[in-house]
């Protein structure tokens, strides 16, 4: 089976039910018929686990936590064939990773500091943020990314949207990834997409005294409970998946302080507004 990161989430968090009931792999092997190889793989995600087995588990973990349990049991025996799927083999597993975690996303809290969010990135703004990737990307490569990052668009537009709430520094709208054009009409899409019920855009002016959150760029991603949620972070060498509590405790009052150090969502407009004349 393809290990994708839910997969790998869904082994985690088998395993820390096993370290808290104080198992190792081949006790709980031997209590369902298996073996410490198998369970190995389920716990790392390279294989999936039944319904039944991830009742079994969590019955000898003595989970008596049944909507974790039934949350597990829905990472377990979904078998979504996303959109994303047709960009298996074309673009790293890591952009088919985000786009499934937003798809079954309750809510998104993102902060950005450098860029405007990619869930409200115009085609050509999209294009420009690629295109300055080193070394540079055939047009074959570079399609396809675009191409992703306006279809993750769907979670924002589908019938059930999820939540977005997007803490976007003023760095990030005045930077011109492309030209003046480009910049005045990635606004104006700012703007537009602000005006839907679910989407809360929100400006950290470089003006705001005492934020020292330069470093704060992240998307938190709901789960179905606290416990599921997870945090995504970009470096260079990649896109890291956080979900341990201590670590997603630490990003939500990350995101609860850089969100007191930004505009409210009316002055945004106004700020917005105004920087779009400017152009």
């Amino acid at each position: 089976m393809l290990r994708t990161a839910r997969q790998v989430r869904l082994g985690t968090e088998l395993r820390r039910l096993r370290e808290a009931a104080g198992l190792k792999a081949r006790e709980v092997a031997g209590l369902i018929s298996s073996t410490s190889a198998q369970m190995s793989q389920v716990e790392a995600g390279f294989a999936g686990a039944s319904e039944e087995r991830v009742r079994r588990l969590a019955a000898h973990y003595a989970c008596a936590d049944e909507a974790l349990v039934d949350a597990l049991v829905a990472m377990a025996t979904d078998r979504t064939q996303g959109w994303w799927e047709e960009f298996r083999g074309i673009l790293p597993p890591v952009f088919l990773d985000v786009a499934e975690l937003e798809h079954h996303a309750t809510f998104l809290h993102e902060v950005v500091i450098t860029h405007v969010p990619g869930l409200l990135q115009t085609p050509d703004y999209a294009r420009a943020v690629f295109g300055y990737m080193v070394p540079e990307l055939p047009d074959s490569e570079l399609r396809p990314r675009v191409e992703h990052r306006l279809k993750r668009r769907a979670v924002i537009e589908r019938d059930a949207p999820a939540a977005y709430e997007t803490l976007v520094h003023e760095a990030a709208l005045r930077i011109r990834v492309g030209d003046r054009a480009v910049s005045r009409a990635q606004l104006h899409r700012l703007l537009d997409e602000s005006e839907r019920e679910h989407v809360t855009v929100r400006v950290i002016p470089f003006d705001t005294d005492h934020f020292a959150g330069a470093s704060a760029a992240m998307m938190h991603v709901g789960g179905p409970m606290p416990r599921l949620d997870t945090v995504l972070r970009d470096s260079p060498n990649g896109t890291a998946f956080l979900d341990a509590r201590s670590q997603l405790e630490r990003f939500r009052t990350l995101f609860r302080k850089v969100e007191q150090a930004s505009l409210d969502p009316h002055r945004t407009r106004d700020f917005i507004h105004h920087l779009a004349k400017e152009l």
